[in-house]
This record gives structure tokens, sequence and C-alpha cells, in this order.
């Protein structure tokens, strides 16, 4: 650790060291206007035990035991015990930066590995080894078609997951790109204003399979527009729901991105989360992070290696894809694992149980007096549903009354839809805590 000078002789030898007069000498880089210009109200300084029995104090608020109905791009999937127990290995928990390829290639292995899961389960035909989340993810989608096509505008539904957009207009800022967003029209994306917004200046557009509201998008509609004016189209996914769907990848998709949480990663109060990245070869050059590969060596063996790096670590920044110099290795080998052992006939019966269980609980919910669907239209994991009172009410209620947690508050993200509730049941929902759910919003 960094040697940190307590007392007053201690800061005073240290200054002199470094031939300043004052402490407040340490942060002249820094603009003046930029400065804090009050002490900082900390409380006292506590010691090691007394600190550690004030966290453990507050960490009694969380609820931790809800029964979650919640989903929004995380969800609550039951994890296989197999998956903790691998990756809580040592080679892989405190596995780092595999560059050293001779002592690295058990989780270079892995991240290949990876690669071919997800590769398969979107149909596309080159993966990276993970993102940080599915929010980077799509904001390093947005400017690689920027960088690749050489044009300044996207387009990006407003079905997107609103926490998406959030990260992706903090990417864009100060780029000089062009962000339009296209309305919604019955719960998908209006796809005539779509049309009518692309010109030979769109780089690519954005959408979510299922959308943020749970409901199917018309994808290769919107593929065909878009490649008519040259421009690349970016596919948000759910990867338990694509194992369902046909895949993005038969659907003319350029890019596809998105949140690898449900893949074997516990809910942890929202993170870590697992980006994941994928696009047809014509992009290999193109994609953001770093890339496993399989190979042989001298001796005619198979081996694995870190292979066209175009990070800003490996070559001239200005001709790097992405200043990402990392990837979720931990959480990507989580995913691998649970991928590994749920086979593909498992992930698709996890996505038909969750769909049998979110159309049970609709149905009944509906028939409840002030209940409805909030939009018409297919959908497989998740449902809006139309509440008598606002949601953030219902929510509040039914964490603390009844310790079910029932969903998102959609109007914390779209105006005028304050009475919209958006519900998910997974896998591990039983009749007796759907049964619960419905009694809890009749009541």
């Amino acid at each position: 650790m960094p040697y940190i000078p307590n007392t007053d002789e201690d800061r005073r030898e240290m200054l002199d060291k470094l031939g300043l007069q004052d402490i407040a000498d340490l942060f002249t880089p820094i603009p003046e206007n930029l400065r804090l210009k009050k002490s900082l109200n900390l409380p006292p300084a506590l010691s090691e035990m007394e600190l550690l029995q004030e966290i453990e104090q507050i960490s009694k608020k969380n609820k931790s035991d809800l029964i979650i109905f919640a989903g929004g791009g995380v969800y609550d999937h039951f994890i296989p015990s197999a998956v903790d127990s691998i990756i809580s290995r040592p080679e892989f928990m405190t596995a780092y930066t595999p560059y050293q390829a001779e002592v690295a290639q058990g989780t270079l292995q892995a991240i290949y590995e990876f690669q071919t899961c997800i590769c398969r389960l979107t149909g596309m035909d080159v993966a990276n080894a993970s993102m940080y989340d599915g929010g980077s993810a799509a904001a390093e989608a947005i400017t690689l078609s920027v960088a690749s096509k050489r044009k300044s505008k996207v387009l990006i539904s407003e079905t997107v997951n609103p926490l998406f957009r959030q990260v992706i207009d903090t990417y864009v800022t100060c780029r000089g790109i062009e962000v339009v967003l296209i309305p919604q029209k019955n719960g998908t994306t209006d796809l005539d204003k779509l049309e009518s917004s692309i010109d030979d200046n769109t780089a690519c557009v954005l959408l979510s399979q299922p959308n943020f509201f749970g409901l199917l998008e018309d994808i290769e509609a919107a593929g065909e527009m878009i490649h008519k004016s040259d421009g690349f189209l970016i596919a948000s996914v759910d990867p338990i729901s694509a194992a369902l769907l046909k895949t993005p990848g038969d659907c003319g998709v350029d890019i596809v991105v998105g949140e690898g949480q449900p893949l074997g990663i516990p809910l942890n109060f929202g993170g870590p989360l697992l980006g994941f990245f994928a696009v047809k070869e014509k992009l290999i050059r193109n994609i953001p992070g770093r890339l496993a590969a399989r190979t042989v060596d001298t001796d005619g063996k198979p081996g694995f290696v870190l292979t066209l790096q175009t990070r800003e670590q490996h070559i001239r920044r200005n001709k790097a894809t992405s200043n990402i110099c990392t990837n979720q290795t931990l959480c990507a080998t989580a995913a691998l694992v649970y991928m590994t052992l749920m086979g593909k006939v498992g992930l698709r019966q996890v996505a038909l149980l969750s769909m049998d269980k979110t159309h049970r609980i609709t149905e009944k919910i509906c028939s409840l007096n002030g209940y409805e669907s909030y939009f018409d239209g297919p959908y497989i994991r998740e449902v809006a549903i139309k509440t008598p009172v606002p949601a953030k009410e219902i929510i509040d209620k039914l964490i603390y009354q009844n310790n079910i947690l029932p969903g998102i508050d959609v109007g914390r993200f779209y105006d005028g839809m304050e009475n919209c509730l958006l519900l998910s049941a997974t896998e591990k929902r039983t009749d007796t805590e759907i049964e619960s759910l419905v009694k809890a919003l009749k009541e």
C-alpha cells in the first residue's frame, strides 16, 4: 500500500521532499473551477472493528429475501451449484489478463469456448471475449458502426432498454454523433417512422429482441430498411429468449449485443454484469475488446492465444477500435459453465418454463378488476401490465408488506406510463409464489 502521511510532521516532510509549500499545491493540475471549495462532510474516523459493525448494521436494511418478479435485463434464474464450484477454483477466480499464452491456456480456452457458445446462440460468426455489461456492449456497437461506415447518424428504438440508452448517451457525448430516438407504437418500434428517418448518413439502427416491454420486434423488416442505405442492423437480445427465437444471424443482423447475466450470474444487487458482443465475419477486425483463438504450436499441438487485438494498449491509440482494455473473464466463465451444463435442450427448457409462467401469471392478473395488458402482441419472458394505481405505489407496498418485488415501475423511464408494471416470471417462481403475487395485487 502507498504510504499515507498522518501527522503534521509527516506531511511537512513529504511536502519538503516534493518541493511544495502546502497540501493544496498537490492539486494545481486540476483547474481552479473544478476544485471543491469546501471541506468534506465526513463523520469521525472509526476503528476497523467499529467500521465493520456499522457496515453490518447498514446491510441489514437490504431486502435480500424477496420473491422477485422484476426483470428489465437482469433476472432471477436458478443457478446450478456446479457453476460457483467451478469458477471458485483459484485458476479462474484469480486469473488476470492472459497475455502469456504459455501459462494461461486454461483461461484462454475458457474464453474461446465462451465465444463459441455465444456464436452458436446468436447465429453469428465471431464473438469477442465479453464486455462489461449489455449497455456498454450496445454503446460499443454504435461507435463501431459510426467508425466503420464513416457516418454520424444512429437510430435507436424507444423500446430499447432505457438504461442501455443512458450508457449510449454517455458514450456519444462530444463525438459528433447524432442520436435519433424512434418512437414506439403499441409497444413496438414504429417501422414507418424508422423508415422515414433513415438517410444516407445513417450508420446503424439499434433494436431489442424482445424489447424492453417484452414484445417481439420485426427485426427482419428493420434490417431490410437499413441495409438499403448501407447501414448496420444492431440487435440487443436476451440470451434466454434466444433459445426459442430465430437467431439474429438468420434475421440479417450485423451486430448482436446483450446482457449475459441470465446465464448463471447472481443478481448481486445489480452487478457485476456481463456484456456479450458478436458480429458477422466481415467485421472481425473492427470488434472491440479482446479475441481468443485456437491455433497449433510448432509441434502441431492445439493451443489458444489472443489474436487480432485492436485495443489501444496494443496499437496506436488513434487506430484502436475501443479504449475497453479488459473483459469480464470471471463472469464469462460462469456463463460458459452455465451454458455447457444446460446445453441447447436445457436453455430451451428454461425459456419455455419462463414463458409459460409469465403467460399464466399475466392471465391471472388480468382477470382482476382494474388490471389489463398494456399492449397487445406476442411476448416471451416479460409483460407490461396496466395497473389501477401508479406502479410505484404497488411496488413499495408489496416489498414491505408482502416481501414481494412485483416488477418494474415503467413510469421511471417513460412519461405517461406511471400506471404500468413490467413483470417477469422465471423458472424459479413456484405456483405458490405466483398465487401470493396475484392475491397481493387483488388486495
